[in-house]
């Protein structure tokens, strides 16, 4: 009896991997063991990533956020407290936008705390 092979699962396999390796430089487009490896470590800082860049752009926001603050003379930390204190539900994704590119509005919100 005739060996069985699946071949149509292993090159959907294969083709999988060679779809996510287009772009890459030289043979780690070209070459299915080579791709692999290269498509299988992307996947692993994709993940680490993700979790990296939140924790990036909360450490911005709270810059930005402090930046403001100084600028009308409380430090964030303080007026994080306030803020926690008076019950005003804005995040620090919200608070550094507005300390950006609102500037008054965000004055109006240190006012209301201090």
């Amino acid at each position: 009896m005739p060996r069985s092979v699946n071949a149509v699962a292993s090159r959907r396999r294969r083709k999988r991997i060679m779809n996510l390796a287009k772009g890459y430089w030289g043979s780690r487009s070209k070459v299915y063991t080579i791709a692999k490896n290269t498509v299988e470590k992307g996947l692993q800082y994709a993940y680490r990533d993700r979790k990296t860049k939140k924790r990036e752009f909360r450490a911005l926001w709270i810059q930005r956020i402090n930046a403001g603050a100084r600028q009308h003379g409380i430090s964030y930390s303080q007026l994080m407290g306030k803020l926690a204190a008076k019950e005003i539900g804005l995040n620090r994704k919200v608070l550094a936008d507005l300390a950006m590119n609102n500037p008054d509005a965000f004055k109006a919100i240190v006012d209301a705390v201090k």
